[in-house]
């Protein structure tokens, strides 16, 4: 579908329109609530096809109606139904060096390199209209269902769990591997960070993570659940004729344009094994604390602790609130040949050269506290341990830091402050807590604007008032005066903050990428006398706060008043 803007271009070169004509138009959509295109295909102003043969002469492209095409199932299924249905493309065509793909926007070139590489064929494009392309959409499911079917027999019911060969011979039907293929490609294109594909009753739901929310991305037929299970349980090494125990594995991907680690969890649920695949690009690198979001001032602060010799540096936060990466963040910072880095991890996330990296087996008796004691014998300078989950733990990481090595790790706690006491309340002696810990971060993941469909808008007086019922607002205009992003003077009516209306680009989200929003906590002389005392979290905050301390929350609205986020973002993430 076209926007405004584009159809009013393409109509007026082509001809289509007059400008009084245009002006007509989009007022009678206007009230309508409709877009220019929704309406002049509604009120029959001009036909599909004649709009779409104009939009192909405009963009220079050759049109297609793809009604008469007759299009060969291997060709068809070249480009994943996933991708085919998201960006609105379909192959309808092929020679030995060419792929011609029918589009309804030829201007979508991310995808089209996406599929040059991955077909290693030129890519000729084509304009098609939306009821051609749907036309074919259906034949997907044609194909697929027919496919479908013959992964189970009559004689062998949906919901039988099969023999190890069975299902190993069912994993390794062509429809199964193209299925899976299909699933861990559009993953990876999406930037999915986790995949879940759930069985119900009487089919299968897949859903991806993408950017911290799941979105459904598509329905199975119930009768291919135990063949896709079975192909990621080969593909991971796990046993496949056990379905009432959990079991965790792991696999790669590799092709030229990525390198994907899958860490891969097998559930027994009512319906049938529920799979959850975790994506770990190891091609992306790490990123810097720069690049994480951390603020001038913070980002001083972590520098000047992680230079100290020894003590400890917490990171907080709830799960998949990006606490591991930050850890592997400084931890790049400290590898340098000069020292000797051991961690112990629950599992690896990231491989880093020259540290040493071992993972937990709580089956056999290695934990967090058995591998930190031996490691200890390993004349460490730097640790990094995973997550302080018990008082064992917490007692070893403390009297490491005491005895000159620099100990990381994470928590899960709401904010900084609360760390601390957390730590009193996991039988760690008060004076042990005030003397090791140097620094804490607490953080949260924040959806970034897409910067391709990013628009400012003034707060309204019902914004406001909700705002007002849900933060201290005059505190935190205060923090962006003190801030220099807005002046002391500025009225709330008049602040201007940001959002994204959603495009092709962000696949009408409004959001594409995260970044972290923190409060980063100096244990100072005054903050160690205070947890000495036994101080509440309220009392360390107001402390810290008085030393400089931004709050997540105000971290949060200083990026969304800069535009890196909105405002409803901070307090999904931030709030309580």
């Amino acid at each position: 579908m076209f926007t405004d803007a584009e159809l009013k271009k393409i109509g007026l070169e082509t001809k289509l329109f007059s400008e009084k004509e245009l002006a007509l138009h989009l007022e009678e959509a206007k009230k309508r609530s409709d877009s220019l295109e929704q309406y002049v295909l509604k009120q029959k102003v001009i036909g599909e096809e004649q709009l779409y043969r104009a939009a192909a002469s405009f963009y220079q492209v050759p049109f297609i109606d793809l009604k008469q095409e007759g299009i060969r199932k291997d060709i068809l299924f070249l480009i994943p139904e996933p991708i085919a249905t998201t960006h609105k493309i379909v192959a309808f065509d092929k020679t030995d060096q060419e792929l011609k793909i029918a589009a309804l926007n030829p201007q979508d070139l991310e995808i089209f390199e996406f599929l040059r590489k991955k077909t290693g064929l030129n890519i000729t494009i084509s304009l098609t209209t939306p009821e051609s392309l749907n036309e074919v959409f259906k034949n997907y499911h044609k194909g697929l269902k027919a496919e479908f079917q013959e992964l189970t027999t009559p004689e062998q019911p949906q919901d039988t769990a099969g023999t190890g060969k069975e299902l190993k011979e069912l994993a390794q039907d062509l429809p199964v591997i193209r299925i899976v293929d299909t699933l861990l490609e559009y993953a990876i294109f999406e930037n999915a960070s986790d995949i879940h594909i759930e069985p119900t009753e009487k089919e299968v739901n897949v859903r991806y993570r993408v950017d911290g929310i799941l979105k459904n991305v598509m329905t199975l037929p119930k009768s291919v659940h135990p063949g896709v299970v079975a192909r990621i349980k080969i593909l991971s090494d796990l046993k496949l004729d056990e379905h009432r125990l959990p079991q965790d594995g792991r696999f790669k991907v590799a092709a030229p344009e990525y390198k994907v680690s899958f860490r891969v969890s097998v559930i027994p649920t009512y319906d049938g094994e529920k799979v959850v695949l975790r994506l770990l690009n190891e091609k992306t690198g790490l990123l810097s604390l720069e690049q994480l979001g951390f603020q001038t001032k913070p980002l001083e602060a972590v520098k000047r602790n992680i230079d100290k010799p020894h003590g400890m540096l917490l990171v907080t936060g709830p799960t998949g609130s990006g606490k591991t990466t930050t850890l592997y963040a400084i931890l790049n910072i400290l590898n340098t040949p000069e020292v000797n880095i051991t961690t112990i991890e629950d599992p690896i996330e990231y491989k880093m050269t020259g540290v040493n990296q071992s993972q937990v087996n709580p089956k056999i008796g290695y934990t967090f506290a058995n591998g930190l004691r031996a490691y200890l014998r390993q004349d460490p300078d730097i640790i990094m341990v995973g997550e302080i989950r018990d008082q064992e733990t917490a007692e070893i990481a403390i009297h490491a830091a005491l005895t000159g090595h620099l100990v990381l790790s994470t928590l899960h706690t709401n904010d900084a402050p609360t760390t601390l006491p957390r730590l009193s309340e996991m039988g760690v002696p008060a004076f042990l807590v005030a003397s090791t810990t140097n620094l804490i971060i607490a953080q949260r993941l924040v959806r970034k604007i897409c910067q391709d469909c990013i628009e400012s808008y003034t707060l309204t007086k019902t914004d406001l008032a909700s705002l007002e019922k849900q933060i201290n607002l005059t505190t935190i205009l205060d923090t962006l005066a003190e801030e220099g992003i807005v002046t002391k003077k500025q009225s709330r009516e008049s602040l201007l903050f940001y959002r994204g209306k959603g495009c092709k680009k962000c696949g009408k989200e409004g959001y594409r990428g995260r970044l972290g929003i923190y409060e980063v906590m100096e244990v100072t002389t005054e903050i160690s006398n205070l947890i000495l005392r036994g101080a509440k979290a309220s009392e360390l905050m107001a402390a810290a706060k008085a030393q400089g301390m931004l709050t997540i929350l105000e971290d949060g609205f200083i990026k969304a008043k800069t535009g890196i986020t909105t405002i409803e973002e901070v307090l999904r993430v931030a709030k309580g």
